[in-house]
Formats: structure tokens, C-alpha cells, sequence
């Protein structure tokens, strides 16, 4: 009788904790991390990703990514959507690629589907040709060290969103993941892009 009872306590204590861990871990995973939307686009974005004021009429929203340690400077996303095609995805990443001089220049490019929707991610590193003051004045100072992650999500039937993260090397290259996640992608599975 005994025995019995103390095999019923020990399964359901071991019941309720696994029942109870699963929420618990989707509420970790959950606070980590913030809805925002932008048209048709939904992204899950970091907390610490901060939303910070949009300098250009062309985006839809910008945030200021947070530096790691060593990096003196924090990343920035930078979040558009034109009408149409915005140009075509080969197009833009020609001229993210373009952004940065072909000296030491390194570039990757992926591709991938979240559901019924396609994106393309552009991993550029090397000197960047950063943009310094309105856009239509083109001027841009070189920044050694830097990395660009260019990701263009094709929302079936919505529209194209293009996600500029740029920044130091090592504050990029630690993102990356968080990017993908944004979108609800994983890097398992994507397929080499050639230009």
C-alpha cells in the first residue's frame, strides 16, 4: 500500500513538472523577445533591440542593436518596403554587396522559405562604406571592421521587406541568429544564392 502510493506521488510529481516545464520554457522564449508589426511584416524581435527614431521617410523603422563587448559602437537595423518588387531581390543584393570595398571584402548569401514566404540573407563583411548624413547626398566615410546582414523577406502576396543589420564585425556576427529568429527562420536548411 505503501509502495503504491509512493509510485502514484513520484508519477504525478514527475506529470506535473514536465506539463509544467513546457509553458514555462515558451514563456522564457516568449519574453526574450517582442511582436512588432510593420504592414505585413511580424517579426519577434529582441528586447534589447531598441526602437529608435527613423531618419529617413524610406523606413519603416529603425532600432539600435546593442554592442558587444570590445565594440564601440552598436549595430543598427534598419527596416524598408517599397512598392512592387523594391527592385528586385538580385538587384539589392548587388548594391548591399556593393556597400562595402572589394578589397578584403568576404560575401555569403542564403536563401530560404518561412512557410509560403521566401528570403534571401546577404552576409557581407569588410570595409563598409558608411552612409553619413541625408541619403540624397550620397556621402559615406569607410568603416573597417564591419558587417552587414541583408535579409529580403517575400511576403506571398504582400509585399518585399528588406532588413538592413549593420554594424561592428563581432556586434553583427553575434545577431545573426536573432535575425533569423525575427522572421521564424533557422539557418538548418537554407540553400547557397549565387549573384
Amino acid at each position: 500500500m505503501v509502495f503504491r502510493r509512493l509510485v502514484s506521488f513520484v508519477l504525478c510529481a514527475i506529470f506535473a513538472f514536465s506539463v509544467s516545464a513546457l509553458p514555462a520554457d515558451e514563456a522564457a522564449k516568449k519574453a526574450e523577445t517582442v511582436e512588432v508589426k510593420l504592414k505585413d511584416l511580424v517579426l519577434n524581435l529582441p528586447k534589447d533591440w531598441a526602437a529608435s527614431d527613423t531618419v529617413s521617410s524610406m523606413r519603416l523603422a529603425t532600432y539600435d542593436i546593442p554592442n558587444v563587448e570590445g565594440d564601440k559602437e552598436k549595430g543598427e537595423l534598419a527596416i524598408s518596403t517599397f512598392g512592387g518588387d523594391g527592385g528586385g531581390v538580385s538587384a539589392n543584393l548587388e548594391r548591399w554587396v556593393g556597400q562595402f570595398d572589394a578589397e578584403g571584402r568576404e560575401v555569403a548569401i542564403k536563401k530560404g522559405m518561412v512557410g509560403e514566404n521566401a528570403y534571401h540573407v546577404a552576409d557581407i563583411s569588410g570595409t563598409y562604406q558608411k552612409s553619413v548624413g541625408p541619403p540624397i547626398l550620397r556621402k559615406t566615410t569607410a568603416a573597417k571592421g564591419y558587417r552587414m546582414l541583408g535579409m529580403i523577406v517575400q511576403v506571398k502576396g504582400k509585399g518585399v521587406y528588406f532588413l538592413k543589420l549593420t554594424g561592428p564585425d563581432a556586434t553583427v556576427k553575434a545577431q545573426a541568429d536573432a535575425l533569423r529568429t525575427a522572421i521564424g527562420a533557422k539557418s538548418e536548411g537554407e540553400e547557397d544564392y549565387e549573384l
